[in-house]
């Protein structure tokens, strides 16, 4: 028997089935080995020796092929046909040499662009060696990305608190998006107008002719600055004579594009099916992998990470008859078409995404997929047939006239086209997507040169300038495939990966950049300019393929850039917060300080007109504050606009609700850096009130004001203490308190409406829960991650309102449906990272460093971060 190792399960079932009774097919899921989020895990000292771990769920599926390996004849390494899978199949080997079960067994590397039968049994019968500059290639990237991540991040952490992360591409996609922000708010719309004339031929046929010229002077774009010009053209266009001086009719030539790559097909399933490049992907592998067509399992198209535009020969030769057979032999050109990469550099897998059988039809295999499935396969099916039809021929005609009147006069020009043999558009039917634009697909009708027309109607229509969109996730790909940063593997993950640490949000489908996202832009704009260079880092990765080539030592590419990146790193965290501050004050002071309606210094303190308004750092990220604090204790959110004195927010300044019965005291609505809240009074000592989750400014009277900061509520005496239960609202929400003791409650209006037996009976769920072993003290660690790179370990714990991560005081809650024996370290470090910037806490072992050094002091701080749980 045969051991043949795959990357999906899905994969290895269609796989199994098409070798037989003497194969074992199983699946890696994925990758099983990865650097631990920790110091140490990629050692420049060492000459970049690294260390990888295993996590729990690929420990078992490891121990599985080891085992499966000792009854095995042959180890086959299968996995996906680029860089990754390449890596895959070493870290497989890797481990499996580390448990001695290979034994002198043979060890063989097949790889197949598409799962059919076919393929699958060709890259049997043409085995290989594991690529060794292949891996070269991943360990170098792999250990960039650890050592400008782990090496960036920390000094992000303690510079800008708030912000979560830095990384090699993700910084310079970050970036990207910004600039283009930035673009925009520097945009300046200018008017203009257009004029166009209706007008007749004398066979009664209508057409629309453009102005290009009045009275001898060609007019540019914004040469028509307003009303008053364009009424003044118009009129004498309404009072004069057309006719056409010329009529030039030419044939051209339209060819199909090439079939898809990652990125174009992730820009195409943006702009047609609506798709994210996540999205896309997903439902490519699943594509890829295989559907039961018929009580038969195929992969329907080849690999859909790849750079590259060519298919292979027989692919070519398949193409070709499914076009005689769908459309006929004039649609067939005399030979293959051959496309060439036009990206800076080209991924592994070389062949485009296509299917891997052409007479397999969008129409025949729609009641096997489901509806994204099928509409993906349709345009990537219809692209790929398309790619190897014939050009579409296409007359262009353009019609030159000019208008007289009396002493003045002026030109206009008519554009259409006409379709006179479809060619490759044949394969897209009614697809607008692949048609030519709009104004030249416009048909004129029958016009002779130098004939007289007649004017229908004058329209003159204002315009304004508008500023460059801002991207899409489809664009911006493209635009860093244009630039040649990160590869057909990284770019959905990349963009994930903005979107979650908070950079940037998807609107209407555009990448808007957060306050958080242009703050961290800023900094390393202004302090590690050379890192989020676009040239750098495309440099970079041409430095990544070439060792892929066999061209460059892995090594030697990463000593040239630690040499310059670690000095340059040492040099900034010297840096006092301070000059952060002042660079960053003047590099953001359009969004940190907006103009104000009243044209006064938008610099200058609203409330107390005196202080200066400055960048802030708290525990929870920038804000914008006031120099004359603590006199004034004037705050706005970072990113917020500026006329109001407390920033937007939906308010305008305080906002004056009543006054309260008892005090006489000012009850006012206000915005802080940390959203709207009500305060009673003025000074230190007033009392103030967050507003609670769901409600908003504009729902705020006195009376929900007053409940607010009437808070905490007595509720009574529990009868068998004999101790004041009280209900609140605190930074997780509205609880109950009774002996020391909290309980959560549901909704904040439960504190104000909730009586003693409910508020009873709900603390003794809460001690039952306890009782258990839930909710009492700290639970055991399900799973222990690593060390944090601040020192004490991160675990993966069991809670009352389930599963989270721990490190010291801060309990970061996992997301819903995540595995918690799937966490990995990178992941806690994230979790613990954005728990403890929103909650202000500190890890315990980076508050006592010295107690971190010696195994036997954590203890008594394991017990003090307990108590500290079972308080709240």
């Amino acid at each position: 028997m045969d051991l043949v190792i795959v990357e999906s399960p899905a994969k290895a079932k269609t796989i199994n089935k098409y070798l037989g009774a003497n194969y074992k097919v199983l699946a890696s899921f994925g990758h099983v080995r990865d650097l631990p989020a920790k110091d140490g895990s990629v050692r420049p000292d060492e000459d970049f020796a690294m260390s990888w771990a295993v996590d729990g769920p690929s420990s078992k599926r490891l121990s599985d092929i080891a085992k499966a390996m000792k009854d095995a004849d042959t180890l086959i390494l299968a996995t996906d046909p680029d860089r990754e899978g390449e890596a895959i199949s070493w870290h497989v080997l890797e481990v499996l040499k580390q448990k001695r079960v290979l034994k002198d067994k043979p060890i063989r590397r097949v790889v197949f662009n598409a799962i059919t039968k076919k393929a699958v049994l060709d890259a049997m019968a043409a085995p290989r060696e594991v690529d060794a500059p292949l891996v070269d290639a991943y360990l170098a990237r792999r250990a960039l990305d650890y050592l400008v991540g782990f090496t960036l991040s920390p000094v992000l952490w303690r510079k800008l608190p708030g912000a979560r992360s830095a990384g090699r591409v993700q910084s310079v996609a970050l970036r990207l998006v910004c600039d283009r922000e930035a673009e925009i708010e520097r945009f300046v719309r200018e008017e203009y107008w257009q004029i166009a004339a209706q007008l007749a031929t004398p066979r009664a046929e209508t057409f629309e002719a453009r102005l290009t010229a009045v009275d001898g002077n060609k007019l540019q774009k914004l040469d028509i600055k307003n009303k008053e010009q364009a009424d003044g053209i118009k009129a004498m266009l309404e009072g004069a004579s057309f006719k056409a001086l010329s009529v030039e009719a030419k044939p051209t030539r339209r060819n199909p594009a090439p079939p898809f790559t990652t990125s174009t097909l992730q820009q195409a399933a943006s702009s047609r099916l609506g798709f994210g490049a996540s999205r896309t992907m997903q439902v490519a592998q699943r594509l890829y992998e295989g559907i039961d067509i018929g009580g038969e399992t195929a992969g329907l198209i080849t690999y859909m990470r790849t750079d590259g535009v060519q298919m292979a020969p027989e692919a070519l030769d398949q193409a070709r008859a499914a076009i005689g057979k769908e459309f006929g032999e004039k649609f067939l050109p005399e030979k293959p078409r051959f496309y060439s990469v036009k990206a800076k550099n080209a991924q592994e897998a070389h062949e485009a995404i296509r299917p891997t059988d052409f007479s397999r039809t969008p129409d025949q295999v729609r009641k096997y997929l489901d509806a994204d499935q099928a509409r993906l396969y349709e345009i990537i099916w219809k692209r790929a047939i398309a790619s190897q039809m014939q050009a579409a021929e296409i007359e262009r005609t353009t019609v030159e006239l000019e208008a007289v009147n009396g002493a003045r006069n002026a030109n206009l020009r008519a554009v259409g086209s006409v379709i006179r043999f479809e060619g490759f558009l044949a394969a897209y039917g009614v697809d607008k997507e692949e048609t030519p634009d709009d104004e030249e697909s416009r048909r004129l009708p029958q016009i002779l040169e130098g004939e007289t027309q007649t004017c229908q109607g004058i329209e003159a229509t204002q315009h304004s300038t508008e500023p460059p969109p801002r991207y899409s996730e489809a664009s911006l790909i493209k635009k860093m495939e244009e630039l040649g940063i990160g590869r057909p593997s990284t770019y959905a993950a990349t963009l994930k990966t903005l979107e979650d640490r908070d950079y940037v949000t998807i609107d209407k489908r555009r990448l808007m950049p957060q306050a958080k996202g242009r703050l961290v832009t800023a900094f390393l704009e202004n302090f590690f300019e050379r890192y989020v260079e676009y040239d750098f880092t495309a440099g970079l990765e041409e430095k990544l393929d070439k060792i892929s080539d066999g061209q460059l030592s892995w090594k030697d590419v990463l000593r040239d850039f630690w040499a310059d990146f670690s000095g340059h790193v040492d040099e900034i965290k010297e840096l006092r917060v301070t000059n952060v501050l002042d660079a960053l004050n003047e590099e953001l002071a359009p969004l940190a300080f907006p103009s104000r309606e009243d044209g006064s210094d938008p610099r200058v303190c609203p409330r107390c007109g005196t202080g200066q308004l400055s960048l802030k750092l708290g525990r929870h990220g920038a804000f914008v504050g006031c120099s004359n604090y603590p006199e004034c204790g004037f705050t706005r959110q970072f990113g917020e606009a500026g006329n109001g004195e407390d920033g937007d927010n939906g308010l305008n300044g305080d906002k004056v609700l009543g006054k309260d019965p008892h005090t006489s005291e000012e009850i006012t609505l206000r915005s802080g850096r940390f959203g709207p809240y009500v305060q009673r009074g003025e000074g230190k000592e007033a009392k103030r009130s967050s507003l609670p989750k769901g409600w908003t400014p504009d729902s705020i009277d006195i009376e929900k004001a007053l409940a607010l900061l009437s808070l905490p509520r007595d509720i009574g005496k529990h009868p068998e203490s004999g101790k004041m239960i009280s209900a609140g609202l605190g930074r997780y929400g509205p609880f109950l308190l009774h002996d020391g003791g909290y309980a959560n409650l549901e909704t904040i209006e439960d504190v104000f409406s909730i009586g003693l037996n409910r508020a009873v009976t709900v603390i003794a769920e809460k001690k039952a829960k306890g009782a258990n072993g839930r909710g009492r003290g700290t639970p055991a660690a399900l799973k222990e991650l690593g060390d944090h790179p601040d020192g004490g370990k991160v675990t993966v714990r069991d809670g009352r309102y389930g599963p989270y991560v721990n490190h010291g005081k801060v309990n970061a809650t996992l997301p819903k449906g995540k595995d918690p024996m799937a966490v990995t370290i990178e992941e806690a470090l994230e979790l613990v990272a954005a728990k403890a910037g929103k909650s202000g806490k500190k890890p315990a072992a980076k508050a006592k460093k010295p107690a971190a050094k010696k195994a036997a002091a954590k203890k008594p701080a394991a017990k003090k971060a307990a108590a500290s749980k079972k308080k709240e």
